[in-house]
């Protein structure tokens, strides 16, 4: 099932972690449809600029998965409404080509540069929020103390 033209169901549910313990990782109707909006808002713009296909690291997880591999319990992907990006799976474009396009050309709720580099962020989080409610947060994630913690860039 195609949430865009050029990303389906399959991509952003798929998790090895899902896979290996056995999780159910199936995103209901509602998922779907914020799925669905992440994907013609911030997916299909990118990947229409760049012309060229864009990975997606991480997309829905449902509660019992983002247990599993110790997310936020206010995470956004248990929604359906962020991806984390990585150009690195394809290699014709970077993620910091990917933040700033998103930052600049784009409306979302929550940008995050994630770890990296001050010149290559490791992934790029992307969350969408329909209805005009997107707050344009961009954020750097960074270790402090062995936590993760963030600033507003």
């Amino acid at each position: 099932m195609k949430l865009s033209e050029h990303l389906s169901v399959k991509e952003v549910s798929k998790s090895n972690t899902a896979a290996r313990r056995g999780i159910d990782n199936t995103p209901t109707v509602t998922h779907l449809e914020a799925l669905k909006e992440v994907a013609e808002n911030i997916f299909e713009p990118l990947r229409l600029h760049f012309g060229v296909p864009i990975g997606v690291s991480s997309g829905y997880r449902g509660k019992e998965l983002n247990e599993a591999i110790g997310g936020s319990k206010r995470s956004q992907h248990c929604n359906g409404q962020a991806l984390d990006l990585d150009a690195d799976i394809y290699g014709k474009i970077t993620n910091a080509d990917i933040f700033n396009r998103i930052k600049n050309h784009l409306d979302y709720d929550q940008l995050i540069w994630e770890f990296g580099t001050d010149e290559e962020p490791n992934w790029v989080h992307v969350s969408y929020v329909p209805d005009g409610l997107n707050r344009g947060e961009t954020l750097k994630a960074y270790k402090a103390n062995g936590k993760t913690k963030y600033k507003h860039i």
